[in-house]
């Protein structure tokens, strides 16, 4: 069980050795996950990622691991999906300063080591940029997680065969969310999602050597209607959702043994 920074009093914060614990911060977003996933879906997926860290830290012989859990961070840099009901986003300069300040507040305390555990990948641009401003400025090891081991072998095999473009709001989120709680998702009114202004291009694609940023309206279904998810939810599973965040936590524990000897 990794412990929540929230749950210790002052006291026992005083004690805990800052050179050596990680401060595990969970960065999320409230937005459009298409028509079957809640708004939440990246939070949702960010608590589970803790408790399924907890357990493969454990099942690895990590009992004592030096780890604590900050509060989910609810609120991210969601630009890309603004226009869909429900979404809300931070400024980039907001969202940055919003990170910088809960940093500079832990780097005051004397903690050394934070983990930036990235469920939403829209931060990961200003968590990259944040890693460096940290190092340079404040002399602590600000350090990047990914939550989805999506091309993992055991994770690309839950896909269902020929949903082939599988990836925001998709089949392997949506049955992430059923993992945790299946009532939450709501499968009969799912819609598949394909990147139409991007299909049949040799080069130009929403990620890799020439690509532009991608906005969800660049997502539509088969009729054209913009939809902002990749991919077909409709093969998702609660069991499929276990064996993902199974594989995601598991694949991260190697990284946070490593960030544990770091020495900077």
């Amino acid at each position: 069980m990794i412990r929540n920074y929230r749950d210790l009093t002052r006291l026992e914060m005083e004690q805990v050795d800052k050179e050596e614990t990680i401060i595990l911060i969970p960065v999320g977003a409230l937005e459009q996950h298409g028509n079957q996933a809640p708004l939440g879906t990246d939070d949702i997926i960010a608590e589970a990622m803790v408790e399924y860290l907890g357990r493969a830290l454990e099942e690895a012989g990590e009992k004592d691991f030096p780890i604590l859990a900050f509060p989910v961070i609810p609120v991210g840099l969601s630009t890309e999906h603004r226009n869909f009901c429900g979404s809300v986003t931070l400024r980039p300069d907001t969202y940055y300063n919003l990170l910088y300040d809960i940093s500079v507040s832990l780097a005051r305390h004397g903690f050394k080591k934070l983990a930036f555990l990235v469920c939403h990948g829209g931060n990961a641009p200003i968590v990259q940029v944040l890693s460096r401003e940290l190092r340079s400025e404040l002399g602590i090891s600000p350090f990047i997680l990914s939550s989805g081991a999506f091309g993992h072998p055991d994770v690309r095999a839950t896909v269902t065969p020929g949903n082939i473009y599988d990836f925001h709001g998709g089949e392997m989120e949506t049955s992430m969310v059923m993992a945790v709680d299946p009532s939450l998702v709501k499968l009969e009114t799912a819609q598949a999602g394909i990147p139409t202004a991007f299909v049949g291009n040799q080069t130009l694609k929403t990620g890799g050597s020439v690509t532009i940023g991608w906005v969800s309206e660049d997502w539509k279904t088969a009729d054209g209607t913009p939809i902002g998810i990749g991919g077909d939810p409709a093969g998702a599973t609660a069991e499929k959702g276990r064996i993902i965040l199974e594989t995601s936590a598991k694949v991260l524990v190697p990284g946070l043994r490593e960030i544990r000897d770091w020495k900077a």
